[in-house]
């Protein structure tokens, strides 16, 4: 079963208070930081107004803490040496448009465990930026390939099958995020995410708002257009956390 599909995603119907992102570019030189609990990482810090299109400017200062954006995050040389290694397996497949709950349109999924030697520094290298040491991470890395046309609906994830924090790399192409408030819809925010970024989720982000990948033609940021083609996301997750109440629709 997808990821998606066992995450018993509830769409426009869950309750929850705020969401905070915290939105940096990341740089091999920059100054190193403290970030979140996670540890020590090299990373500068870019400013706010660039990266979130908030509904209000209440909105826009609760995005603090609970998503991060690191814009080039892969070089060109490390989106191709994963790309190359993904590929081959997702062409196998055949995109699917009629998902179980109609959440995701367009698109494919598996997930892998092992890499080349190349590839498995990549993905260290998110783990170890993303995940505390001491918590528990899902051995196998998801993949999921959207295609051109395809999108996911608004919904909150299930915090039965992976834990509270998830990390992506996207590659291939823009695209742009969308949390939604889901008491107080009129309360959202728009998050550009630029190819080769690495984002992460966590916390309220993930179960108070809603959170989307906008179709193409509705991908725009700030009145201009978003050119979002095919778009693969390499996603890490931590295990589930036990204790963590699982919300239900109202």
């Amino acid at each position: 079963m997808s990821l998606i599909a066992m995450s018993g995603i509830i769409r426009n119907v869950w309750k929850c208070s705020t969401v905070r992102i915290a939105i940096c570019r990341y740089s091999s030189t920059a100054r190193t930081e403290t970030f979140a609990g996670y540890g020590e990482m090299k990373m500068k810090k870019a400013e706010v107004r660039d990266y979130i299109d908030a509904s209000d400017p209440e909105t826009e200062s609760v995005i603090a803490e609970d998503v991060s954006i690191f814009e080039n995050f892969l070089s060109e040389k490390e989106e191709l040496s994963l790309l190359s290694e993904v590929e081959p397996r997702l062409k196998m497949m055949k995109y699917e448009f009629d998902h179980w709950d109609s959440v995701i349109y367009g698109y494919r999924e598996t997930d892998k465990k092992d890499w080349n030697k190349a590839n498995t520094e990549i993905i260290n290298r998110v783990r170890e930026l993303a995940f505390p040491p001491d918590v528990p991470q899902l051995t196998y890395v998801h993949l999921l390939d959207l295609s051109r046309s395809g999108y996911i609906n608004p919904h909150i994830d299930s915090v039965r099958f992976c834990g509270n924090v998830i990390a992506g790399l996207n590659t291939l192409s823009p695209c742009v995020m969308r949390f939604v408030h889901y008491e107080q819809k009129d309360k959202f925010a728009d998050i550009l995410i630029e190819r080769r970024s690495l984002y992460v989720m966590k916390g309220k982000a993930r179960y108070d708002f809603t959170h989307e990948i906008l179709p193409q033609k509705l991908s725009t940021f700030k009145g201009r257009n978003v050119h979002r083609e095919r778009r693969i996301a390499i996603i890490c997750r931590n295990e589930p956390i036990e204790g963590v109440e699982e919300k239900t629709p109202s």
